[in-house]
């Protein structure tokens, strides 16, 4: 699937093969292989492909995710934007370390200061 999108993005943009395997520093046999969804290749590679086509790589860490918890990715849901599901994921991560972050740092004296609430 990751491959397919690479692929389709890549035609969208108007870079041929050889154009794109030159910019993102592989050759053009090994992004063939990416684009056919060879099993092979490497996560990182499509990870550099998506990034530099500015795609979502939610649909290469999705799957990831719901096979790390024994589920089978839903094939309906290959096909959305992940961008905004993306940023709240982020978002999510971030206000939780924010705040057991804010409590380690946080001097135990401060909880007796008339000033801090």
């Amino acid at each position: 699937m990751s491959g397919r999108r690479i692929e389709q993005a890549r035609r969208r943009s108007g870079l041929t093969q050889s154009q794109f395997a030159r910019e993102v520093g592989i050759s053009m046999r090994w992004l063939r292989e990416i684009e056919a969804g060879n099993p092979s290749s490497r996560l990182d590679d499509h990870v550099v492909c998506a990034q530099y086509l500015r795609l979502s790589t939610g649909h290469i860490f999705l799957p990831l995710l719901f096979s790390s918890q024994d589920m089978e990715f839903p094939r309906e849901l290959s096909y959305g934007d992940f961008s905004e599901l993306e940023r709240e994921c982020i978002d999510l991560i971030a206000e939780r370390n924010i705040k057991r972050i804010q409590t380690k740092l946080t001097p135990r004296w401060w909880s007796k200061r008339p000033d801090k609430a």
